[in-house]
This record gives structure tokens, C-alpha cells and sequence, in this order.
């Protein structure tokens, strides 16, 4: 087979129809010239994308001068890893690049089970609070660039379990255990208000069930329904927080920062408990001065008896989510970063972890030992250097874990 007969049948198995006009006929040409495999293919079309969803300089202005290919491969990957893992800026990007939003399509299915289980991105191989999760929703209408959920479902739709309530009534817990349950993992727990009776069922469900800890995580600020109703004490309302750069242009159709903040100080001044979570912490130039920002306005603006909870993690990802980000038609800088696998995924090299981490958690230095921190979903060997303590097993995680939320559900009575 002559090679413009087999690029064109292996180029639609990769990344190269994605690329603009431009990076086609550039990448094309060199394919060409030096004759890729569709591994090499894929290799340098997926860096020909990256550049592109980064707003960096194209990969036809960066091209080494080789005429080995083998040499060209080598020095191309290192090219692409120094732009990968510099420090990276938002100054090149601008309101022109959100993405518009899609309005959902809502559906309402019967669904046979309860979707009540371990949390999905549950592992042994970090130190993990064995959360469980209930889908009280499926799919989130938020548009984050680097959520998972999106390789979880696809297309536009909405669902919601028309017997959820029902469901939820009729499931027996044991009272002899306190349960931590979140409905944040399969969608924003907040976003959709009461829609299908959903806040009201979760409402009814942790009043008949005081030993459970409900947390709703939301990057909303749909607070309405809490707000016009008594919902009970052991409800925790947690929200996610970023610099607004991080907002702007990686959390597309959230809530502003000011927003959120702003929500959450309504929660507590109604007397019930609120949380936040830095996760993911994204390295970038100015993420000193932004998340120590965050951290003083906190301080300033809550008091350790209305905070449950601070979590602290990054960005994190599989090859199959990795994927799903790089190809799909949108500016952003997630994917340019430094990165290790770590417990079977990709992430930040321990030691930029550890800086992260210790920034925040320091900035927040008044609520130590007044509220309850943790990393999420971490390897056990960042306890210590950023807290000074660490837990033996999973299993001591999370019973500490629950005994300081109900600690602090008991000082509301």
C-alpha cells in the first residue's frame, strides 16, 4: 500500500481530524515526509492539539530540525514536555473562549436500584475516606474542564430517578453506624434546586436518619429551597473553590467565586454547618497570591464553629478522561502540567503536591485543630509533611472523619 492511501486510513484513528485547517495540512505534510506510523501519528497529533487548546506557540513553529525520524520523535517529545511543564499563564485566554452554554435535556426514568454506593473513585492505593455516594442525579449541567463526569456519561442529557423520594424513604440503615453519604459525584448536588423533589427527599431522609452525615457539594449557588426551608442540622453544604482565573476559564457555567462565598455565608448564618473543598488546586503563575486570597477571605468571613470540613487535592486523571479532555473543541490549559503516574493515574509530581498543599493549609493556620482537614483522594505519604500527622489505615481516616462532623452537628442542637 502506497502511504497517502495509508495515512488516510490510519490518520481517521487518531487525533489528526480534530486539528485546525492550518496543523492538518502542517502534520499532514510532515507525516508524509517522514512516513508515521499511527503511533507516531497519534503522538504528534495529540501534541499538535495540546498546543493548539493550550494557546501556545503551534507545533510547526516549534519543529525541531531533524532529518531522522526516530531523532525528530525524541527531540519533538522533549519540546512538548518543556512547554508541558512550565508555568503556566491565562494570560492569552479571554471570554471569547468559554464555551456557550447548551441548555440540558432534562429526562425523568424510572430507575430499578437506589444508586447508593462506595464512591467511584474509591482506591486502596490512596488514603481514601470511603465516602459513599447517592446519584440523586446523573450528569452535571456545569461544564468543568477537567471533570471526570464527562467520561462517565455522554451526550446532553439530564436524568433524574422519578422514584428517587421513594427510593430514598424506603432504604433501612443500620442504627447502630453513622453513615458520611455526598451526592456531588455523579452531578452538582445544588444545581438543580429541588427539581423531582430531590432536596426534599434528601431533607426527609436526614431528619429519619440522624446518624447519617449528608453532603451536598456544589459549585452553585442555589440555595434557595435551604434557605425558605428547616432542612435538618445533619445536612453539610460544601462548596468547591478556585481563583477566579480557575473559574473563568476551566469551570465554565459556574458560579463566580464571590458567588459562592457569598452562598455559603448564607448557610451559615442560617445555623447550618458549610465545608469547602480546594480541589482541584491548579498550579499556574499567580496561584500563591490567589489561593492565599481565597484563604484570608475565609478566615475573615467564617468562624471555625460554622466550618465542618476543608479539603485539600489536584488535578488528577486517568488516560481515558486525559482523552476525552484533549479532544474535546475547547481552550484550556488543564492538561499542560507536570506529571507522574501516581497509583495508576496522573498528577502532579509528589513534590508540587507538597507545595500546594502546605500553601493552603498554612494560609488557613486559624482553624487548625477548630475544623477538620484532609487530602482527598492522596497518597498517605503527603499526610504528614503537610498536616504533621497521618492515619493508619482508611478505616481510622474515616471514623476520625465522622467523628468531627458529628462533633460539630451536635454543637448545633
Amino acid at each position: 500500500m502506497d502511504y497517502p492511501a495509508k495515512f488516510a486510513r490510519i490518520a481517521e484513528k487518531t487525533s489528526f481530524r480534530l486539528l485546525d485547517a492550518d496543523a492538518r495540512a502542517f502534520v499532514g505534510d510532515m507525516a508524509n515526509r517522514y512516513r508515521f506510523t499511527l503511533q507516531e501519528l497519534q503522538l504528534v497529533s495529540d501534541m499538535a492539539l495540546d498546543r493548539s487548546r493550550w494557546k501556545e506557540q503551534p507545533l510547526g513553529e516549534d519543529w525541531p530540525d531533524e532529518g531522522d525520524k526516530s531523532a525528530l520523535i525524541r527531540a519533538l517529545v522533549r519540546r512538548h514536555g518543556q512547554v508541558r511543564d512550565r508555568e503556566k499563564s491565562y494570560a492569552a485566554f479571554s471570554s471569547a473562549d468559554k464555551p456557550k452554554a447548551v441548555k440540558p435535556e432534562i429526562r425523568v426514568a424510572s430507575k430499578p436500584n437506589l444508586g447508593l454506593g462506595r464512591c467511584p473513585v474509591a482506591s486502596e492505593r490512596t488514603r481514601c475516606c470511603n465516602l459513599m455516594t447517592l446519584d440523586a442525579v446523573e450528569r452535571c449541567g456545569f461544564d468543568c474542564s477537567y471533570c471526570s463526569i464527562q467520561s462517565f456519561y455522554h451526550g446532553n442529557a439530564v436524568t433524574f430517578d422519578g422514584t428517587f423520594p421513594e427510593k430514598l424513604a424506603a432504604l433501612v440503615l443500620d442504627p447502630d453506624r453513622t453513615y458520611h453519604i455526598g451526592t456531588g459525584q455523579s452531578s452538582d448536588s445544588l444545581m438543580w434546586g429541588n427539581h423531582n423533589r430531590v432536596l426534599e427527599a434528601l431533607a426527609r431522609f436526614a431528619r429519619d436518619n440522624p446518624n447519617v452525615l449528608l453532603e451536598l457539594k456544589t459549585k452553585s449557588r442555589n440555595i434557595g429551597w435551604l434557605l425558605e426551608n428547616d432542612y435538618p442540622p445533619n445536612i453539610l453544604t460544601t462548596w468547591s473553590l478556585n481563583p477566579q482565573t480557575i473559574i473563568d476559564h476551566e469551570e465554565h457555567l459556574t458560579a463566580s467565586l464571590a458567588q459562592r462565598l457569598d452562598a455559603a455565608g448564607k448557610i451559615a448564618a442560617k445555623g447550618r454547618l458549610v465545608g469547602f473543598h480546594f480541589h482541584p488546586i491548579v498550579h499556574y503563575d499567580r496561584w500563591r497570591e490567589d489561593y492565599g486570597a481565597i484563604c484570608r477571605e475565609l478566615v475573615s468571613r467564617f468562624t471555625p464553629g460554622q466550618v465542618a470540613t476543608v479539603s485539600l487535592g489536584t488535578l488528577t486523571f486517568t488516560r481515558s478522561v486525559m482523552k476525552t479532555i484533549r479532544r474535546r473543541p475547547l481552550a484550556s490549559k488543564i492538561l499542560q502540567m507536570p506529571m507522574e503516574e501516581i497509583a495508576g493515574k496522573y498528577s502532579y509530581p509528589l513534590a508540587v503536591k507538597t507545595e500546594l498543599f502546605r500553601h493552603v493549609y498554612g494560609a488557613l493556620s486559624p482553624w487548625h485543630g477548630r475544623v477538620f482537614f484532609y487530602l482527598c483522594m492522596e497518597a498517605e505519604e503527603l499526610w504528614n509533611p503537610v498536616f504533621g500527622h497521618a492515619y493508619a489505615s482508611n478505616g481510622a481516616f474515616e471514623e476520625a472523619m465522622k467523628a468531627a462532623y458529628f462533633a460539630k452537628v451536635g454543637a448545633l442542637d
